[in-house]
């Protein structure tokens, strides 16, 4: 155990038991951020505008302060890229994080001074909590990797603007500077096979101990290095012990990642993005994500089938229950207010709030009333390729819509590792599975609305090729897995191998 190793320890467990004990406050800590978050903000331009002293109960807050997603929010994001302060909060962002919107283009989400601290210290939180409970302090003395966004900032109204890891870059701390891979010019690359190639050349060599990335595009990083080398990850870096990943769901992505890296390693699961940092997961034992109810964020929940009711209901932390699907809403210290996400949760446990996604608002189909979420095409489809051990790389699903009755049907385009002897019976068993866990789903196959699913078959890479030609390649850019119109789905058509 090195230097870094021995501080790491008393620092780690200091922060173990500190967030222990805010694990039996968080409906307290809640309470208490919204009322400071209401104080600090009421003088603010929306804070004005929507009776900020006049709140003084939660109840009060839903009367004054409706859901917004980021088109409704954009006129404010527009004063403060005027040059205008105390528009959301107090003074102007420190930063704005870059990201692409599905529907409102390029979206620029504020970061303040005070909500930095929730994006840098809540991934360093998950990582200590991995180090107190495990007893892995090792990985602290090698090389570690974070597949991200380029580190180069433009400025807009003088605030400091790019992707989000990108920003938090520049805020990893010194310490940890000379352990980080790869260097700032490879990480500025745009390009992101050029990018890759140089990424692998940088890192073949090294003592890899941590990776961390979108899983997607780590499997790309495994690729790559095996392909150059011929050997597994586990042979490359046999000190590679722990693996960093959010942003889509693991599960569909766990087997073929441990099979390229040669055996199994532990892994950290986190819930971040532009507009905050919600959960992370802070064990290796107990299911789901500690919800973060302890860093600047006042979280909101609606039930998941009233996300898009003019008045739906709306609680807060003391009123959630188990097994329900959520819509994430957030108030927070960046200046968010009322601000859907777009993403589902549902709880695992109450007896600490722990979460996992389910899936997003945006990202369902229900083109004859099915209501179909990602949650339930996941499981629906990883049970069967479990039970026939296939190897799913990617996959996603549309509805294909027919003018003649009965002749409609969901249509799943998947790239196996291998693919099934018989993909009839495999889709059969997939729709048999959906047709369990969804009941609306199962009324339209009953009625002969709609037929059994069916399978394209997509080539070799050909999602990865999709997302080439769609100039989405790499970074944190990911494929949703369910659309309710046809766009994916018609340019995906041109990348199947049957």
């Amino acid at each position: 155990m090195n230097l870094k190793s021995l501080l790491a320890k008393p620092f780690a467990q200091y922060i173990y038991k500190k967030i222990n004990q805010h694990k039996k406050t968080a409906v307290e800590d809640q309470e208490h951020i919204f009322k400071a978050l209401i104080k600090k903000a009421a003088k603010t331009y929306f804070g004005k505008q929507h009776n900020f002293h006049k709140i003084n109960s939660y109840s009060d807050f839903i009367t004054n302060v409706p859901i917004r997603d980021y088109e409704q929010i954009k006129s404010f994001i527009e004063q403060i890229k005027q040059g205008e302060k105390n528009v959301l909060w107090q003074g102007k962002p420190i930063y704005f994080a870059k990201t692409s919107g599905t529907t409102s283009g390029v979206k620029y989400i504020p970061i303040t001074k005070d909500s930095i601290g929730n994006h840098i210290n809540t991934a360093r939180n998950a990582l200590l909590c991995y180090m107190a409970e495990t007893g892995n302090y090792d990985f602290a003395t090698g090389k570690m990797i974070f597949l991200s966004g380029s580190p180069e900032l433009e400025r807009i109204a003088d605030i400091p603007t790019g992707r989000l890891s990108g920003i938090v870059n520049h805020h990893i701390p010194k310490y940890l500077r000379s352990n980080q891979l790869p260097n700032f010019e490879t990480n500025c690359i745009e390009d992101w096979e050029t990018k890759l190639d140089k990424i692998v050349e940088e890192t073949i060599n090294q003592n890899m101990t941590l990776i961390s990335g979108i899983p997607p595009w780590v499997q790309m990083y495994f690729d790559r290095l095996t392909e150059k080398s011929g050997k597994t990850i586990a042979e490359l870096f046999p000190n590679f012990s722990v693996m960093v990943q959010g942003g889509v769901n693991f599960e569909p992505y766990k087997n073929k990642l441990f099979d390229s890296i040669g055996k199994k390693i532990d892994t950290i699961e986190l819930f971040p993005a532009s507009e905050g940092f919600f959960a992370f997961q802070d064990s290796q034992v107990e299911q789901g994500l500690l919800l973060n109810t302890n860093s600047g964020i006042f979280f909101e929940f609606i039930p998941a089938d009233e996300i898009f009711n003019e008045n739906p209901t709306r609680l807060y932390l003391k009123d959630v229950e188990i097994n329900k699907n959520y819509a994430l809403i957030i108030n927070s210290n960046a200046g968010l207010w009322g601000y859907n996400i777009g993403d589902t949760v549902k709880f695992v446990s109450l007896n600490p709030y722990r979460i996992i996604i389910s899936g997003r608002t945006k990202h369902f189909i229900s083109a004859f009333g099915e209501h179909v979420i990602s949650e339930e095409v996941e499981q629906a489809l990883l049970q069967v390729a479990n039970d026939e051990s296939i190897g799913i790389i990617e996959f996603t699903v549309a509805p294909n819509i027919s003018q003649n009755k009965g002749q409609s049907y969901h249509e799943w385009f998947i790239e196996f590792e291998n693919i099934p002897n018989n993909l009839q019976s495999f889709a059969q068993k997939i729709d048999d599975n959906l047709r369990k866990k969804n009941v609306y789903y199962d009324d339209l196959i009953a009625g002969n609305i709609l037929q059994q699913l069916k399978i394209n078959v997509i080539a070799k890479n050909g999602f990865i090729d999709y997302m080439k030609s769609i100039g989405k390649l790499g970074g944190q850019n990911k494929v949703p897995r369910l659309s309710n119109d046809r766009k994916i789905a018609d340019e995906l058509s041109k990348f199947t191998a049957l």
